[in-house]
Protein backbone atom coordinates (compact mmCIF):
# COMPACT_ATOMS: atom_id res chain seq x y z
CA UNK A 1 0.00 0.00 0.00
CA UNK A 2 1.27 3.35 -0.60
CA UNK A 3 0.26 6.68 0.48
CA UNK A 4 -0.95 8.67 -1.96
CA UNK A 5 -1.12 12.48 -0.53
CA UNK A 6 0.84 14.77 -3.39
CA UNK A 7 -0.23 18.24 -2.78
CA UNK A 8 -0.79 20.98 -5.48
CA UNK A 9 3.17 21.94 -6.11
CA UNK A 10 3.49 18.37 -7.03
CA UNK A 11 0.94 18.13 -9.74
CA UNK A 12 2.18 21.46 -11.13
CA UNK A 13 5.98 20.58 -11.21
CA UNK A 14 5.36 16.54 -12.31
CA UNK A 15 6.67 17.13 -15.97
CA UNK A 16 5.99 13.16 -17.23
CA UNK A 17 4.39 12.43 -20.20
CA UNK A 18 0.56 12.30 -19.80
CA UNK A 19 -2.17 11.23 -22.02
CA UNK A 20 -4.77 14.34 -20.79
CA UNK A 21 -7.31 14.10 -23.10
CA UNK A 22 -6.44 15.24 -26.37
CA UNK A 23 -3.10 16.44 -25.31
CA UNK A 24 -0.93 13.41 -26.64
CA UNK A 25 0.16 12.70 -30.38
CA UNK A 26 -2.83 11.26 -31.79
CA UNK A 27 -1.72 12.10 -35.21
CA UNK A 28 1.04 10.80 -37.24
CA UNK A 29 4.55 12.46 -35.62
CA UNK A 30 6.21 14.18 -38.28
CA UNK A 31 9.85 14.19 -38.10
CA UNK A 32 11.16 17.76 -39.56
CA UNK A 33 13.36 19.13 -36.84
CA UNK A 34 13.56 22.96 -35.90
CA UNK A 35 15.68 24.74 -33.43
CA UNK A 36 14.73 24.95 -29.82
CA UNK A 37 14.99 26.99 -27.42
CA UNK A 38 15.74 25.63 -23.87
CA UNK A 39 17.08 26.83 -20.57
CA UNK A 40 20.54 26.92 -20.05
CA UNK A 41 20.46 26.73 -16.41
CA UNK A 42 18.84 25.44 -13.11
CA UNK A 43 17.04 28.39 -11.65
CA UNK A 44 17.45 28.64 -7.27
CA UNK A 45 13.41 28.52 -7.59
CA UNK A 46 13.23 25.86 -9.71
CA UNK A 47 15.91 23.72 -7.65
CA UNK A 48 13.60 24.89 -4.71
CA UNK A 49 10.45 23.27 -6.13
CA UNK A 50 12.41 20.48 -6.84
CA UNK A 51 13.66 19.69 -3.69
CA UNK A 52 10.77 20.17 -1.83
CA UNK A 53 8.59 18.51 -4.10
CA UNK A 54 11.22 15.32 -4.47
CA UNK A 55 10.79 13.11 -1.35
CA UNK A 56 6.98 13.32 -0.77
CA UNK A 57 6.70 12.11 -4.82
CA UNK A 58 8.95 9.40 -4.38
CA UNK A 59 6.92 8.07 -1.52
CA UNK A 60 3.98 8.41 -3.57
CA UNK A 61 5.61 6.13 -6.39
CA UNK A 62 6.56 3.37 -4.13
CA UNK A 63 9.30 4.54 -3.06
CA UNK A 64 13.01 4.24 -4.30
CA UNK A 65 15.07 1.10 -5.35
CA UNK A 66 17.24 -0.24 -3.10
CA UNK A 67 18.81 -2.59 -5.04
CA UNK A 68 22.04 -1.79 -7.07
CA UNK A 69 20.38 -0.84 -10.32
CA UNK A 70 19.89 2.52 -8.58
CA UNK A 71 23.43 3.97 -8.54
CA UNK A 72 24.01 2.80 -12.20
CA UNK A 73 20.39 4.33 -13.28
CA UNK A 74 22.24 7.38 -11.85
CA UNK A 75 24.98 7.46 -13.21
CA UNK A 76 23.55 6.87 -16.51
CA UNK A 77 21.08 9.53 -16.25
CA UNK A 78 23.36 12.48 -14.73
CA UNK A 79 25.58 11.40 -17.95
CA UNK A 80 22.54 11.53 -20.57
CA UNK A 81 20.83 14.77 -18.40
CA UNK A 82 24.44 17.50 -18.51
CA UNK A 83 23.62 16.87 -22.32
CA UNK A 84 21.14 19.49 -22.01
CA UNK A 85 22.86 21.73 -21.00
CA UNK A 86 20.94 22.50 -18.25
CA UNK A 87 24.15 22.07 -16.00
CA UNK A 88 27.65 20.67 -16.77
CA UNK A 89 27.90 19.32 -13.48
CA UNK A 90 26.61 15.53 -12.90
CA UNK A 91 25.69 15.89 -9.42
CA UNK A 92 22.99 18.57 -10.15
CA UNK A 93 21.28 16.44 -11.01
CA UNK A 94 19.08 13.36 -8.98
CA UNK A 95 18.24 10.85 -11.12
CA UNK A 96 15.88 8.21 -9.21
CA UNK A 97 14.81 4.49 -9.92
CA UNK A 98 11.53 3.75 -8.12
CA UNK A 99 10.37 0.70 -7.03
CA UNK A 100 7.58 0.51 -9.02
CA UNK A 101 5.53 -2.04 -10.83
CA UNK A 102 4.57 0.80 -13.90
CA UNK A 103 6.32 1.36 -16.68
CA UNK A 104 6.62 4.84 -16.11
CA UNK A 105 9.53 7.76 -16.27
CA UNK A 106 9.19 11.72 -15.60
CA UNK A 107 11.23 14.66 -14.34
CA UNK A 108 10.55 17.53 -12.81
CA UNK A 109 11.78 21.28 -12.88
CA UNK A 110 15.23 21.29 -10.37
CA UNK A 111 17.29 18.63 -11.47
CA UNK A 112 15.06 15.46 -10.75
CA UNK A 113 14.60 12.66 -12.88
CA UNK A 114 12.43 9.65 -12.73
CA UNK A 115 12.29 6.14 -14.12
CA UNK A 116 10.55 2.56 -12.62
CA UNK A 117 12.31 -0.44 -11.90
CA UNK A 118 9.38 -1.88 -14.13
CA UNK A 119 10.45 0.18 -17.76
CA UNK A 120 14.04 -0.69 -16.86
CA UNK A 121 13.22 -4.37 -16.87
CA UNK A 122 11.47 -3.68 -20.62
CA UNK A 123 14.85 -2.11 -21.98
CA UNK A 124 17.55 -4.38 -23.62
CA UNK A 125 20.41 -1.99 -22.96
CA UNK A 126 22.07 1.09 -21.73
CA UNK A 127 21.05 3.15 -24.85
CA UNK A 128 17.52 2.58 -24.19
CA UNK A 129 17.66 3.75 -20.54
CA UNK A 130 19.63 6.94 -21.54
CA UNK A 131 16.86 7.45 -24.84
CA UNK A 132 14.01 7.19 -21.98
CA UNK A 133 15.68 9.91 -19.49
CA UNK A 134 16.86 12.18 -22.52
CA UNK A 135 13.21 12.27 -23.33
CA UNK A 136 12.05 13.42 -19.95
CA UNK A 137 15.00 15.92 -19.52
CA UNK A 138 14.27 17.31 -22.68
CA UNK A 139 10.64 18.39 -21.60
CA UNK A 140 12.26 20.03 -18.45
CA UNK A 141 15.01 21.74 -20.69
CA UNK A 142 12.32 23.06 -23.30
CA UNK A 143 10.15 24.23 -20.23
CA UNK A 144 7.26 22.24 -21.47
CA UNK A 145 5.74 22.34 -17.77
CA UNK A 146 6.33 26.34 -17.38
CA UNK A 147 4.33 26.40 -20.47
CA UNK A 148 1.68 23.40 -18.58
CA UNK A 149 1.85 25.69 -15.12
CA UNK A 150 -1.10 27.87 -15.61
CA UNK A 151 -2.69 25.00 -16.44
CA UNK A 152 -1.72 22.67 -13.44
CA UNK A 153 -2.53 25.34 -11.10
CA UNK A 154 -5.79 25.72 -12.41
CA UNK A 155 -6.33 22.42 -12.11
CA UNK A 156 -4.85 21.37 -8.65
CA UNK A 157 -4.73 17.69 -7.53
CA UNK A 158 -7.87 18.26 -5.32
CA UNK A 159 -9.45 20.39 -8.38
CA UNK A 160 -9.22 17.92 -10.83
CA UNK A 161 -9.96 15.21 -8.74
CA UNK A 162 -13.47 16.74 -7.93
CA UNK A 163 -13.91 17.22 -11.88
CA UNK A 164 -13.32 13.51 -12.19
CA UNK A 165 -15.37 12.26 -9.70
CA UNK A 166 -18.14 14.73 -10.21
CA UNK A 167 -19.25 12.70 -13.25
CA UNK A 168 -19.94 9.83 -10.50
CA UNK A 169 -21.70 11.99 -7.64
CA UNK A 170 -22.50 15.24 -9.11
CA UNK A 171 -20.07 17.67 -7.60
CA UNK A 172 -18.00 20.19 -9.04
CA UNK A 173 -15.29 20.21 -6.48
CA UNK A 174 -16.91 21.95 -3.44
CA UNK A 175 -17.20 18.96 -1.16
CA UNK A 176 -14.30 17.40 -2.75
CA UNK A 177 -12.05 20.43 -2.50
CA UNK A 178 -12.86 20.52 1.70
CA UNK A 179 -12.12 16.43 1.83
CA UNK A 180 -8.81 17.10 1.29
CA UNK A 181 -6.87 14.42 3.58
CA UNK A 182 -8.99 12.12 1.13
CA UNK A 183 -8.94 13.24 -1.93
CA UNK A 184 -5.08 13.74 -1.87
CA UNK A 185 -4.73 10.16 -2.63
CA UNK A 186 -4.76 9.75 -6.31
CA UNK A 187 -1.17 11.85 -6.88
CA UNK A 188 -0.09 9.37 -10.21
CA UNK A 189 -3.33 9.27 -11.78
CA UNK A 190 -4.69 12.84 -11.46
CA UNK A 191 -1.22 14.35 -11.92
CA UNK A 192 -1.07 12.35 -14.91
CA UNK A 193 -4.68 13.58 -15.85
CA UNK A 194 -4.73 16.89 -14.88
CA UNK A 195 -1.14 18.66 -14.90
CA UNK A 196 0.79 17.19 -17.86
CA UNK A 197 -1.23 16.77 -21.19
CA UNK A 198 1.73 18.09 -23.44
CA UNK A 199 0.86 18.86 -27.08
CA UNK A 200 2.16 16.99 -29.66
CA UNK A 201 4.66 19.68 -30.67
CA UNK A 202 5.89 19.39 -26.64
CA UNK A 203 6.50 15.61 -27.30
CA UNK A 204 8.30 15.97 -30.55
CA UNK A 205 10.56 18.11 -28.97
CA UNK A 206 11.25 16.18 -26.41
CA UNK A 207 11.86 13.65 -28.94
CA UNK A 208 14.13 15.27 -30.77
CA UNK A 209 15.86 16.48 -27.88
CA UNK A 210 16.29 12.77 -26.63
CA UNK A 211 17.80 11.87 -30.00
CA UNK A 212 20.10 15.22 -29.44
CA UNK A 213 21.35 14.04 -26.59
CA UNK A 214 21.92 10.24 -27.51
CA UNK A 215 24.63 11.27 -30.03
CA UNK A 216 25.92 14.51 -28.23
CA UNK A 217 26.61 11.25 -25.10
CA UNK A 218 28.09 8.78 -27.88
CA UNK A 219 24.89 6.57 -27.74
CA UNK A 220 23.63 5.37 -30.89
CA UNK A 221 20.56 7.74 -31.37
CA UNK A 222 18.40 4.88 -32.85
CA UNK A 223 18.08 3.69 -29.29
CA UNK A 224 14.89 5.77 -28.75
CA UNK A 225 12.76 4.29 -31.38
CA UNK A 226 13.53 0.59 -30.43
CA UNK A 227 12.68 1.67 -26.56
CA UNK A 228 9.45 2.98 -28.52
CA UNK A 229 9.28 0.03 -30.24
CA UNK A 230 9.22 -2.22 -27.33
CA UNK A 231 6.50 0.08 -25.52
CA UNK A 232 4.01 -0.71 -28.55
CA UNK A 233 4.37 -4.25 -27.92
CA UNK A 234 4.17 -4.17 -23.86
CA UNK A 235 1.58 -2.15 -24.40
CA UNK A 236 -0.82 -4.42 -26.64
CA UNK A 237 0.19 -7.29 -24.45
CA UNK A 238 -1.34 -5.45 -21.72
CA UNK A 239 -4.39 -4.77 -23.26
CA UNK A 240 -4.51 -8.78 -24.00
CA UNK A 241 -3.75 -9.10 -20.44
CA UNK A 242 -6.21 -6.67 -19.31
CA UNK A 243 -9.34 -8.87 -18.67
CA UNK A 244 -10.36 -9.22 -15.10
CA UNK A 245 -7.50 -7.11 -13.91
CA UNK A 246 -8.68 -4.38 -11.41
CA UNK A 247 -5.19 -2.68 -11.53
CA UNK A 248 -5.40 1.38 -11.96
CA UNK A 249 -1.62 2.85 -12.96
CA UNK A 250 -0.58 5.61 -15.40
CA UNK A 251 1.91 4.06 -17.69
CA UNK A 252 4.73 5.82 -19.61
CA UNK A 253 3.38 3.71 -22.56
CA UNK A 254 -0.13 5.55 -22.55
CA UNK A 255 1.43 9.12 -22.85
CA UNK A 256 2.82 8.50 -25.78
CA UNK A 257 -0.53 7.80 -28.42
CA UNK A 258 0.56 6.48 -31.76
CA UNK A 259 3.41 4.37 -31.34
CA UNK A 260 3.98 3.19 -34.49
CA UNK A 261 3.76 6.76 -35.85
CA UNK A 262 5.85 7.46 -32.73
CA UNK A 263 8.79 4.45 -33.86
CA UNK A 264 8.93 6.03 -37.07
CA UNK A 265 9.18 9.37 -36.17
CA UNK A 266 12.33 8.47 -33.87
CA UNK A 267 13.71 6.66 -36.02
CA UNK A 268 13.84 9.37 -38.66
CA UNK A 269 15.27 12.06 -36.36
CA UNK A 270 17.66 9.48 -35.88
CA UNK A 271 19.10 9.08 -39.27
CA UNK A 272 19.01 12.82 -39.12
CA UNK A 273 21.14 12.43 -36.07
CA UNK A 274 23.76 10.91 -37.67
CA UNK A 275 22.34 7.30 -38.27
CA UNK A 276 22.78 4.20 -36.85
CA UNK A 277 26.36 3.70 -34.64
CA UNK A 278 27.39 4.58 -31.28
CA UNK A 279 27.37 2.73 -27.79
CA UNK A 280 24.21 0.18 -27.29
CA UNK A 281 26.17 -1.22 -23.96
CA UNK A 282 23.83 -3.77 -23.93
CA UNK A 283 26.33 -6.18 -21.68
CA UNK A 284 26.55 -4.06 -19.24
CA UNK A 285 22.82 -3.20 -18.87
CA UNK A 286 21.75 -6.94 -19.35
CA UNK A 287 24.70 -7.13 -15.96
CA UNK A 288 22.81 -4.53 -13.83
CA UNK A 289 19.26 -5.90 -14.49
CA UNK A 290 19.98 -8.89 -13.46
CA UNK A 291 17.73 -9.65 -10.20
CA UNK A 292 15.78 -6.04 -10.50
CA UNK A 293 12.26 -6.86 -9.03
CA UNK A 294 9.92 -7.09 -11.51
CA UNK A 295 5.71 -6.57 -11.18
CA UNK A 296 4.07 -5.97 -7.58
CA UNK A 297 6.56 -5.89 -4.90
CA UNK A 298 4.75 -8.31 -2.11
CA UNK A 299 6.21 -6.14 0.68
CA UNK A 300 3.67 -3.44 -0.82
CA UNK A 301 0.49 -5.80 -1.60
CA UNK A 302 0.05 -7.18 -4.81
CA UNK A 303 -2.69 -6.90 -7.31
CA UNK A 304 -4.72 -10.24 -8.65
CA UNK A 305 -7.10 -9.70 -10.42
CA UNK A 306 -10.06 -7.70 -8.41
CA UNK A 307 -8.07 -8.77 -5.18
CA UNK A 308 -5.95 -6.56 -3.38
CA UNK A 309 -3.29 -9.32 -0.78
CA UNK A 310 -1.00 -8.31 1.32
CA UNK A 311 1.30 -10.92 2.67
CA UNK A 312 3.23 -9.14 5.71
CA UNK A 313 -0.54 -7.59 7.10
CA UNK A 314 -2.03 -10.99 6.16
CA UNK A 315 -5.35 -9.78 4.44
CA UNK A 316 -6.80 -9.80 1.46
CA UNK A 317 -10.09 -7.96 0.17
CA UNK A 318 -11.66 -7.65 -3.13
CA UNK A 319 -13.22 -4.41 -5.11
CA UNK A 320 -16.49 -3.89 -6.90
CA UNK A 321 -16.42 -5.26 -10.47
CA UNK A 322 -15.83 -1.99 -13.01
CA UNK A 323 -14.03 -0.84 -10.20
CA UNK A 324 -9.99 0.13 -10.17
CA UNK A 325 -7.25 0.36 -7.71
CA UNK A 326 -4.22 2.26 -7.30
CA UNK A 327 -1.28 0.47 -4.74
CA UNK A 328 2.04 2.11 -3.25
CA UNK A 329 3.54 1.90 0.01
CA UNK A 330 0.71 2.71 2.59
CA UNK A 331 -2.65 2.87 0.98
CA UNK A 332 -4.38 1.61 -2.06
CA UNK A 333 -7.43 4.08 -3.43
CA UNK A 334 -10.14 2.19 -5.53
CA UNK A 335 -12.11 4.34 -7.78
CA UNK A 336 -15.30 3.56 -10.36
CA UNK A 337 -18.61 4.97 -11.75
CA UNK A 338 -20.13 4.96 -8.33
CA UNK A 339 -17.76 6.45 -6.03
CA UNK A 340 -13.93 6.82 -4.51
CA UNK A 341 -12.62 4.55 -1.46
CA UNK A 342 -9.21 4.19 0.19
CA UNK A 343 -7.91 1.34 2.06
CA UNK A 344 -5.26 2.19 4.94
CA UNK A 345 -4.23 2.28 8.11
CA UNK A 346 -3.88 4.53 11.40
CA UNK A 347 -2.33 4.16 14.68
CA UNK A 348 -4.70 2.14 17.07
CA UNK A 349 -4.56 2.02 20.57
CA UNK A 350 -7.90 0.22 21.02
CA UNK A 351 -10.36 2.58 20.84
CA UNK A 352 -12.16 2.72 18.13
CA UNK A 353 -14.20 5.20 18.47
CA UNK A 354 -11.01 7.35 18.22
CA UNK A 355 -10.02 5.71 15.50
CA UNK A 356 -12.76 6.17 13.47
CA UNK A 357 -12.96 10.09 14.33
CA UNK A 358 -9.67 10.39 13.46
CA UNK A 359 -10.04 8.93 10.21
CA UNK A 360 -13.35 11.22 9.34
CA UNK A 361 -10.87 14.29 10.80
CA UNK A 362 -8.37 13.52 8.37
CA UNK A 363 -10.62 12.88 5.60
CA UNK A 364 -12.50 16.10 5.63
CA UNK A 365 -9.37 18.40 6.10
CA UNK A 366 -11.00 22.05 6.73
CA UNK A 367 -14.36 20.82 6.37
CA UNK A 368 -16.67 20.62 9.10
CA UNK A 369 -18.90 17.54 9.25
CA UNK A 370 -20.89 15.21 11.85
CA UNK A 371 -20.81 10.81 11.51
CA UNK A 372 -23.66 9.33 12.72
CA UNK A 373 -23.43 6.56 15.53
CA UNK A 374 -21.00 4.11 15.09
CA UNK A 375 -22.00 0.37 13.84
CA UNK A 376 -20.74 -2.14 14.95
CA UNK A 377 -20.73 -6.22 13.71
CA UNK A 378 -18.01 -8.78 12.39
CA UNK A 379 -16.84 -9.78 8.83
CA UNK A 380 -14.94 -13.11 8.40
CA UNK A 381 -14.13 -13.51 11.80
CA UNK A 382 -12.96 -9.72 12.47
CA UNK A 383 -14.36 -7.03 14.74
CA UNK A 384 -15.43 -4.52 12.04
CA UNK A 385 -17.12 -1.05 12.70
CA UNK A 386 -18.52 1.84 10.48
CA UNK A 387 -20.26 5.14 10.47
CA UNK A 388 -21.39 7.50 7.85
CA UNK A 389 -21.43 11.27 7.39
CA UNK A 390 -23.73 13.04 4.99
CA UNK A 391 -22.23 16.45 3.59
CA UNK A 392 -24.43 18.65 1.41
CA UNK A 393 -21.93 19.55 -1.62
CA UNK A 394 -22.90 21.92 -4.54
CA UNK A 395 -24.62 19.25 -5.84
CA UNK A 396 -26.59 18.03 -3.43
CA UNK A 397 -25.83 15.74 -0.56
CA UNK A 398 -22.67 13.24 -0.64
CA UNK A 399 -21.89 10.37 1.97
CA UNK A 400 -18.74 10.10 3.33
CA UNK A 401 -18.19 6.01 4.80
CA UNK A 402 -15.42 4.96 7.33
CA UNK A 403 -15.57 1.17 7.86
CA UNK A 404 -12.91 -0.11 10.03
CA UNK A 405 -11.72 -3.29 11.38
CA UNK A 406 -9.93 -4.37 14.70
CA UNK A 407 -7.40 -7.02 13.76
CA UNK A 408 -5.41 -6.54 16.98
CA UNK A 409 -5.11 -4.43 19.80
CA UNK A 410 -2.94 -2.57 18.29
CA UNK A 411 -3.85 -2.85 14.79
CA UNK A 412 -6.85 -1.33 12.51
CA UNK A 413 -7.32 -0.94 9.23
CA UNK A 414 -10.19 0.94 7.52
CA UNK A 415 -11.60 2.06 3.96
CA UNK A 416 -12.99 5.59 3.92
CA UNK A 417 -15.72 5.80 0.77
CA UNK A 418 -17.41 8.39 -0.66
CA UNK A 419 -20.76 7.95 -2.86
CA UNK A 420 -23.70 10.01 -3.61
CA UNK A 421 -25.96 10.36 -1.02
CA UNK A 422 -27.65 6.54 -0.27
CA UNK A 423 -25.31 5.06 -2.86
CA UNK A 424 -22.82 4.05 -0.29
CA UNK A 425 -24.34 -0.15 -0.85
CA UNK A 426 -21.83 0.32 -4.07
CA UNK A 427 -19.25 -0.46 -1.61
CA UNK A 428 -20.93 -3.11 0.90
CA UNK A 429 -19.61 -6.04 -1.40
CA UNK A 430 -15.56 -4.40 -0.60
CA UNK A 431 -16.58 -3.71 3.53
CA UNK A 432 -18.39 -7.34 3.75
CA UNK A 433 -14.69 -9.21 1.57
CA UNK A 434 -12.06 -8.29 3.81
CA UNK A 435 -10.47 -11.34 5.67
CA UNK A 436 -6.87 -12.29 6.82
CA UNK A 437 -4.91 -14.64 4.72
CA UNK A 438 -3.58 -18.13 5.95
CA UNK A 439 -0.08 -18.13 6.95
CA UNK A 440 0.06 -20.74 3.71
CA UNK A 441 -1.77 -18.02 1.82
CA UNK A 442 0.78 -15.46 2.43
CA UNK A 443 3.40 -17.91 1.98
CA UNK A 444 2.47 -18.47 -1.13
CA UNK A 445 2.63 -14.80 -2.66
CA UNK A 446 6.20 -14.77 -3.98
CA UNK A 447 8.33 -11.86 -5.40
CA UNK A 448 9.05 -12.03 -8.91
CA UNK A 449 12.68 -11.36 -10.58
CA UNK A 450 14.58 -10.40 -13.96
CA UNK A 451 17.35 -13.51 -14.66
CA UNK A 452 19.58 -12.99 -17.22
CA UNK A 453 20.46 -16.00 -19.08
CA UNK A 454 22.92 -17.20 -21.57
CA UNK A 455 21.37 -19.07 -24.28
CA UNK A 456 22.69 -22.65 -24.44
CA UNK A 457 22.82 -24.93 -27.76
CA UNK A 458 19.36 -26.43 -28.13
CA UNK A 459 17.88 -23.82 -26.18
CA UNK A 460 14.85 -21.95 -28.38
CA UNK A 461 11.81 -18.91 -27.58
CA UNK A 462 9.71 -21.66 -26.71
CA UNK A 463 12.25 -23.26 -24.45
CA UNK A 464 12.94 -20.43 -22.64
CA UNK A 465 9.85 -19.25 -22.24
CA UNK A 466 8.43 -21.87 -20.23
CA UNK A 467 10.97 -21.26 -17.86
CA UNK A 468 8.64 -17.09 -17.23
CA UNK A 469 7.13 -17.07 -13.97
CA UNK A 470 3.73 -16.91 -15.39
CA UNK A 471 0.51 -19.25 -16.32
CA UNK A 472 -0.46 -17.44 -19.71
CA UNK A 473 1.13 -15.81 -22.53
CA UNK A 474 4.77 -16.89 -21.42
CA UNK A 475 6.20 -16.86 -25.14
CA UNK A 476 4.55 -13.15 -25.60
CA UNK A 477 5.75 -12.30 -22.29
CA UNK A 478 9.35 -13.82 -23.35
CA UNK A 479 9.06 -11.96 -26.44
CA UNK A 480 8.41 -8.60 -25.22
CA UNK A 481 10.77 -8.43 -22.95
CA UNK A 482 13.37 -9.44 -25.10
CA UNK A 483 12.67 -6.89 -28.53
CA UNK A 484 12.13 -10.17 -30.23
CA UNK A 485 9.63 -11.16 -32.81
CA UNK A 486 7.32 -14.28 -33.77
CA UNK A 487 10.14 -14.88 -36.42
CA UNK A 488 14.09 -14.51 -34.10
CA UNK A 489 15.99 -16.80 -33.34
CA UNK A 490 18.34 -17.33 -30.34
CA UNK A 491 21.73 -17.84 -30.80
CA UNK A 492 24.41 -19.72 -28.22
CA UNK A 493 25.99 -17.00 -26.59
CA UNK A 494 23.46 -14.53 -26.49
CA UNK A 495 21.99 -13.05 -23.42
CA UNK A 496 18.37 -12.86 -22.46
CA UNK A 497 16.27 -11.97 -19.75
CA UNK A 498 13.66 -14.19 -18.29
CA UNK A 499 11.19 -13.98 -15.17
CA UNK A 500 11.53 -16.04 -12.47
CA UNK A 501 10.02 -16.79 -8.82
CA UNK A 502 12.53 -15.62 -6.22
CA UNK A 503 12.49 -15.56 -2.16
CA UNK A 504 11.32 -12.75 -0.37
Amino acid sequence: MSRLTTGTVIAALLAGCAAAGGGGMNGTADARTKPIRTATSISPAERKEGDEAHPQLVQDFGGAYAGPQASYVNRVGQNIAIQSGLSRSPGDFTVTLLNSPVNNAFAIPGGYVYVTRQLMALMNDEAELAGVLGHEVGHVAAQHSKKRQSAATRNSILGILGAVLGSAIGDNGGLLGGLGGLLQNNSMRIAQLATLGFSRSQELEADQLGVQYLRSAGYDPMALSTMLASLANQTSLDARLAGGNARSLPEWASTHPDPASRVRNAQTLANRAGGVGGMRNADTFLASVDGVLYGDDPAQGVVEGRSFLHPDLRLRFTVPSGYVMQNGTTAVSISGNGGQAQFSTAPYSGDMNAYIASVFRAAAGNLSISPGTIQRTTVNGIPAYYSTARVNSQSGPVDVTVFAYEFSGSQAFHFVALTQAGRGGVFDPMFASVRRLSAAEAAAIRPRRVDVVTVGRGDTVASLARRMAYDDYQTERFQVLNRLTSSSRLTPGQKVKIVVYSGR
